[in-house]
């Protein structure tokens, strides 16, 4: 990665750890940004009108390589001043937050665009995966190749 590419690439995690939406906040700050967008996933209480008990999200080894992938390409395709994205691993209760990520840039317009890439993109191409278990004892993969 280039020292360009760092500076705006700022945070990029995967962590047992329980996500914080401020430490994103603060990491894509940026004095040149006039929009900052952020998307927060959080465990829901249902899925597919089945009730959920809780979930566990497991990652490749290449987790962190395919997520800044996915931060080069939306920097590449957007003004993007910084970047950040952090996504929870391990067992998670209803809601606890899953996944956070934030972009800032020039524009509002912009901003949304990226957040809307950053976040679509993560989820389609990231080797993360969500086992659900429901309340009425059945579970599920989500996410498997």
């Amino acid at each position: 990665m280039t020292a360009e590419l760092a500076g705006v690439i700022r945070l990029l995690g995967v962590r047992e750890e329980p996500l914080s939406v401020d430490e994103v906040f603060a990491a894509v700050a940026d004095p040149g940004a006039g929009g900052i967008a952020l998307f927060v996933g959080t465990v829901r209480e249902q899925d597919g009108g089945r009730g959920v008990a809780g979930l566990g999200y497991s990652a490749h080894p290449s987790v962190l390589d395919d997520l800044r992938a996915v931060a080069e390409e939306v920097v590449a395709a957007h003004p993007v001043r910084a970047l950040a994205a952090v996504h929870r691993v391990g067992d998670l209760a209803v809601g606890d937050l899953a996944v956070v990520v934030g972009v800032s840039c020039p524009h509002r317009g912009d901003a949304f665009a990226a957040c809307r890439m950053l976040i679509d993109e993560l989820k389609s191409r990231v080797p993360i995966w969500k086992h659900q278990v429901f309340d009425d004892g059945g579970d599920e993969w989500v996410g498997l190749p």
